[in-house]
């Protein structure tokens, strides 16, 4: 098991409240995700289930949501969570992303706090070969700050090194979307500490 994999089980019961300030860009990024009632929507490293209430929303009781994570026992506080609120279209897989299987074409996609994710382009890959051209795309998640912001790099390395395998590409953690997001647009959030991207999937 990777350290970062090990971190996201031993935490996994610890995660919301740990990660309860940074709601605000979990509701964010689902704002900017451009879905209505009836699409399909995946959440790429869905982890405890933290977005899910609010994609329901957007998806209506005709949508569907698709929750996907390597870690089984976020996965499985995911399903607790699914369970308690009846949330019958809904669906967790729990799997590496590189190879989750997935039925169907899907509207929209959100990729929330994966860096991992995003510097593997097998793993995008396999997403993007699962959402139909023009589907909604929307990333949010942590990075450098700007060199004149050197102050927070600390912070930023402690918040993020349990769960991410290196900081490869911390700079510019997008840059691997733009082959699959060719009108992607990128914001600095978090005083530059973070970006929030939205675009459009380009089936090749």
């Amino acid at each position: 098991m990777t350290p970062e994999l090990e971190a996201y089980r031993s935490q996994a019961v610890y995660y919301d409240e740990r990660t309860r300030p940074f709601q605000h860009w979990r509701e964010l990024v689902v704002d900017e995700l451009a879905a209505g009632p009836g699409d399909t929507v995946l959440d790429v490293g869905c982890g405890t289930g933290l977005c899910l209430s609010r994609l329901r929303e957007k998806v209506g009781s005709t949508g569907t949501v698709v929750g996907i994570d390597e870690s089984e026992e976020m996965v499985s506080l995911a399903g607790r969570r699914v369970a308690e609120q009846g949330w019958d279209n809904v669906q967790l897989v729990s799997a590496d992303v590189t190879e989750a299987p997935l039925e169907h074409a899907a509207d929209a996609v959100i990729f929330c706090a994966v860096h991992d994710v995003m510097q593997s382009s097998e793993a995008l890959g396999n997403i993007f070969d699962h959402l139909r051209d023009g589907a909604s795309v929307a990333a949010v998640g942590g990075k450098w700050p700007s060199p004149w912001l050197w102050q927070f790099r600390a912070w930023v390395t402690a918040l993020h090194s349990p769960f991410v395998r290196d900081f490869h590409g911390f700079d510019m953690p997008w840059r691997l979307l733009t082959d699959f997001v060719p009108d992607l647009n990128v914001r600095e959030v978090a005083a530059g500490a973070g970006y929030l991207a939205t675009g459009h999937a380009k089936r090749a």
